[in-house]
């Protein structure tokens, strides 16, 4: 497929596991998301023009605003596309960040649901999506087994290119 070599995706932890939490203002949280932006603005100047984004609260939410913000600055030529697992992916999540999470899907130019109704499995089928559509990962990961791992593992078998953006721990300076 042509368009995947113009593809890039994402995997990245939740909040849960990431050591602000939900605490966005966090200097690690704000170094974060200023290296998914450089890595995506990079990864465009590479020729990738459709990104991919898993919907997940955390990581995947600021890729997300990171690939929009792209495609403000390069109007026609850059696509966003939310792969959601499942309808009600945010049901249960808290009012703020459901509103969240509709805003940025209405926001991107395709909305691709893996899943008609919630599995046990929807999840990696949502991830495997992403990785088969694609040639490049950007991965915001702190090295512990779990869903990321799991995502770039199977990145790694399918031949992608990885850029790897460590998740600053507590006590590690953010990077400027």
């Amino acid at each position: 497929m042509a368009e995947r070599a113009v593809s890039c995706c994402f995997t990245g932890h939740r909040p849960n596991k990431l050591p602000w939490g939900y605490q966005e203002q966090d200097p690690r949280c704000l170094s974060l998301k200023r290296r998914i932006m450089d890595a995506v603005e990079i990864a465009f100047s590479q020729g990738y023009r459709r990104f991919l984004c898993g919907m997940a609260q955390g990581c995947d939410l600021y890729f997300c605003e990171c690939a929009l913000a792209l495609r403000e600055k390069h109007p026609g030529q850059v696509t966003v596309e939310a792969a959601i697992p499942c309808p009600g992916q945010a049901s249960s999540w808290p009012a703020a960040a459901r509103e969240r999470y509709r805003a940025l899907v209405a926001a991107c130019d395709l909305e691709t649901v893996v899943s008609e109704h919630y599995t046990a499995y929807c999840m990696h089928r949502r991830d495997r999506y992403m990785v088969d559509q694609s040639s490049l990962m950007i991965a915001a990961f702190d090295g512990t087994a779990g869903g990321t791992w799991y995502t770039m593992e199977y990145a790694m078998k399918q031949g992608l290119s990885i850029v790897d953006l460590p998740v600053l721990t507590a006590g590690t300076e953010a990077q400027p």
